[in-house]
């Protein structure tokens, strides 16, 4: 239950991404600098809290170890991830652009059979059925703005979400298994940041050359990104995964609260944006929503309960 609860925290954190996107895109901001600024800004700060603690050494030790592994999926888990997300706010509200990345729920699920070579295992099939509820409820909640967009705007935001729903979860759990516990969270974030800058680089130089440098409003906007989505949510999301990471059940629901993201991106969208109430049948899919995050979160103590061990002289199940 705990790595949940940090899970929503980190999705709270995570909202902030596809509110600021947004703002910037309706600003006049290039999508090129909202995606690459964020990283950019991450940087130095990620250096300062690792360096505090002085664990910087072990990180560019272990990158030098295996260093193709480090390059693929950290650009799988960064830049794969976070581009397409950013490009989708050109066709979309934030609240869409979250909803649809909610595919990410069932991506996670689809991705176990191949994420581990050593050990067979199966697709967590109750994990796919409850995030098939939030699923409904994201589709009810697009289903009025996507029936208004023309078809072309539909699939310049959903193909590109589709691509960052399923690198998401892949460059995630690939860097775990990379790191195989030998680095912290923070850790691990620096060590992928430095991994992904190469196609942060290049794609910086593009937006140089096709939109020029960004402007004051943009740069403090992405700073704000970096802080509130970069750090504090990865770092929390991370940490809430790590702690489940041998358990595929727990795994799924961690992941099913990111589509917190939606709720809160919508609201925040209403305060910061000004944008309109949303209507009744879009109240029913954020319903739907949180009953699929609560239906995950039983699912998961109740996994978590039937495992610990009985007590034979009390009758009570021991905490491990």
């Amino acid at each position: 239950m705990k790595a949940i609860l940090i899970g929503i925290v980190a999705a709270l954190f995570f909202s902030v991404t596809f509110i600021l996107n947004r703002a910037m895109e309706l600003d006049g901001g290039s999508w090129i600098w909202s995606a690459t600024l964020r990283f950019f800004f991450m940087l130095p700060i990620l250096f300062l809290i690792v360096g505090y603690q002085r664990n910087v050494k072990p990180v560019i030790k272990h990158m030098k170890k295996r260093p193709f592994s480090w390059l693929i999926w950290s650009t799988v888990g960064f830049g794969l991830f976070y581009a397409p997300l950013t490009f989708a706010t050109i066709y979309g509200p934030g609240w869409l652009v979250a909803a649809t990345f909610q595919l990410t729920i069932i991506a996670g699920s689809l991705l176990v059979p191949f994420l581990n070579n050593k050990i067979k295992q199966k697709i967590p099939i109750q994990s796919i059925f409850i995030s098939l509820i939030i699923l409904a409820g994201v589709f009810i909640m697009q289903f009025e703005h996507a029936s208004s967009v023309p078809l072309i705007s539909v699939l310049l935001c959903v193909i590109p979400l589709i691509i960052s729903a399923f690198a998401y979860p892949l460059g995630n759990r690939k860097m775990m298994q990379v790191v195989n516990a030998e680095l912290n969270t923070f850790q691990r974030i620096l060590g992928m940041t430095i991994a992904s800058l190469p196609f942060w680089i290049v794609l910086s130089i593009y937006g140089l050359a096709t939109h020029g440098l960004p402007n004051s409003s943009q740069v403090t906007q992405t700073f704000i990104v970096a802080i509130s989505s970069g750090i504090i949510a990865t770092a929390l999301f991370f940490y809430a995964t790590e702690m489940v990471q041998q358990d595929n059940q727990k795994m799924a629901g961690v992941e099913a609260t990111q589509s917190g993201e939606v709720v809160f991106a919508l609201i925040g969208e209403i305060i910061i944006l000004s944008s309109p109430l949303p209507s009744a049948v879009s109240f029913i899919g954020m319903g739907l929503v949180i009953v699929g995050m609560i239906l995950h979160s039983i699912v998961s103590a109740f996994g978590n309960r039937k495992r610990l061990p009985i007590n034979k002289n009390t009758g009570i199940r021991q905490k491990l």
